[in-house]
């Protein structure tokens, strides 16, 4: 197995892409419910604060901060990977690479993982996380998009509720 280099701070704060293995595949929004309780599932026995998501339908964006002396990100996305797809029925398609490891064809094996680094570091992200679905096309108004932390935001004062990014170039080059 291959041992991936990351960039690892105990109670640091990171940003995430994670993406399905069938990028034209819905299951994320569909699933919204499953998708809320295995973050809510693992939270609870491995805490982290989630300072900014978005969920799309093949892929999701999000910030999340560590408890002080933890930096097993990759624990948590084992374990909220793993519970979602056990509560989804078997439909997908395997490889026979999946089968060998018995694995689900769910989730891409890897994601994309960058520690923050400071608040101008920060605020990018959030604001590439809001953006997002204006980016994929899939609203023309960053409100519009129910599966984001955009919302909370709002209610506390943070965005205006027509906050559009005014760099375009930025929110195209952080993430993903």
């Amino acid at each position: 197995m291959t041992n991936y280099r990351r960039y690892r701070v105990k109670g640091g704060c990171y940003f995430f892409t994670v993406v399905l293995l069938n990028r034209n595949s819905v299951l994320l929004t569909d699933n919204i419910d499953l998708l809320r309780f295995a973050f809510k599932y693992v939270k609870n026995k491995h805490p982290f604060d989630i300072d900014a998501l978005v969920v799309l339908p093949d892929h999701l964006h999000c910030i999340l901060t560590l408890p002080e002396n933890d930096d097993d990100f990759s624990m948590r996305w084992r374990l909220i990977k793993a519970t979602f797809s056990r509560s989804i029925a078997k439909t997908e398609t395997r490889s026979q690479s999946r089968v060998n490891k018995a694995e689900r064809g769910i989730w891409q094996r890897r994601f994309w993982e960058h520690a923050i680094r400071d608040e101008k570091d920060f605020q990018q992200h959030v604001d590439y996380i809001h953006y997002n679905p204006v980016k994929h096309a899939l609203v023309n108004q960053v409100v519009q998009w129910p599966f984001s932390t955009f919302h909370k935001y709002v209610n506390e004062g943070i965005y205006p509720s027509d906050w559009s990014s005014d760099d375009k170039d930025l929110l195209n080059e952080v993430g993903e």
